[in-house]
């Protein structure tokens, strides 16, 4: 097995939002704020050679969408995705598995694309994994996630692609030395995959964990439906990752990308931040 990171670009969204009740003062000296208040955030995919799979974890909010949406967003940078991908030596089409953490518009735009006048998956040969509880929430969201869940993204995907639902079970063997962590506080059953790679675990962390700083416990977005369920699933995530020396992947960090914890007198930090690449769990 070979993991990569794969960036998507950037986009910006509310510094309140994405920290919560934490003060400006305080997350304003890890991402500073514009003069809007958005702060910066990455889109950081994953891909992993996994035997003859070639597997994508999450795919950024992607490009279709009209001048309207994206001014809200500021998308920035020179990295995309197929750029990306294709940095690592592959095409879209080499893709045989897409899997969506959670189907936000910043985790799964990127899976669907525009032809013309058409909505079309985006990895033609792939199959596409999410579960039926999220899915059934996405394609009816209540009001206060409605602006994330957007038809254009995951209609298409149910139309036209090969499209399968993994069983809600924590834990999960989804495929050898790749398992499913389920988590419901920022939004119903979202997946987290936890990859055993080169005889150490990397967890992509998604939205549970989208940068370094919300390892802090009281660092929940304003975003997540349920805060008090995403401060109880961080400790349980956090008790693990320390006990066995994880790896933790960050999909929004605009700087780490990765990190492993220690447990403190202050309670769980940082032990160490780097590159994926530089980590060592997969061999180059």
């Amino acid at each position: 097995m070979k993991l990569h990171t794969v960036n998507a670009g950037y986009f910006k969204l509310d510094g309140g939002a994405m920290h919560g009740v934490v003060p400006k003062s305080m997350w304003n000296k890890v991402n500073p704020a514009d003069d809007n208040n958005m702060c910066s955030w990455a889109m950081r995919c994953l891909l992993i050679e996994h035997g003859t799979r070639l597997i994508l974890v999450d795919t950024g909010m992607g490009t279709k969408q009209d001048e309207k949406f994206f001014s809200h967003y500021y998308p920035h940078g020179e990295d995309t995705l197929e750029k990306s991908i294709a940095a690592r030596g592959f095409t879209p089409d080499d893709i045989t598995d897409v899997f969506l953490t959670h189907l936000h518009f910043d985790h799964c735009g990127g899976a669907v694309k525009r032809e013309g006048d058409k909505l079309v998956p985006a990895f033609r040969n792939a199959t596409y994994w999410s579960n039926r509880s999220h899915w059934d929430s996405a394609v009816a969201p209540n009001e206060r996630e409605k602006a994330s869940f957007l038809k254009e993204n995951i209609l298409p995907l149910q139309e036209q692609a090969e499209l399968k639902f993994i069983e809600v079970e924590d834990g999960m063997e989804w495929m050898p030395d790749i398992r499913v962590r389920f988590v419901n506080g920022h939004t119903d059953a979202m997946m987290l995959p936890q990859i055993r790679c080169n005889g150490r675990t990397l967890l992509y962390c998604a939205d549970l964990l989208p940068s370094a700083a919300h390892i802090s416990l009281p660092w929940v977005m304003s975003y997540d439906m349920r805060p008090l369920d995403t401060l109880a699933e961080k400790r349980r995530i956090f008790s693990e990752a320390v006990a066995n020396d994880w790896l933790l992947f960050f999909e929004h960090d605009p700087k780490n990308e990765c990190a492993s914890l220690q447990q403190t007198e202050k309670g769980v930090r940082i032990k160490e931040t780097m590159t994926l690449e530089a980590s060592g769990i997969s061999p180059r």
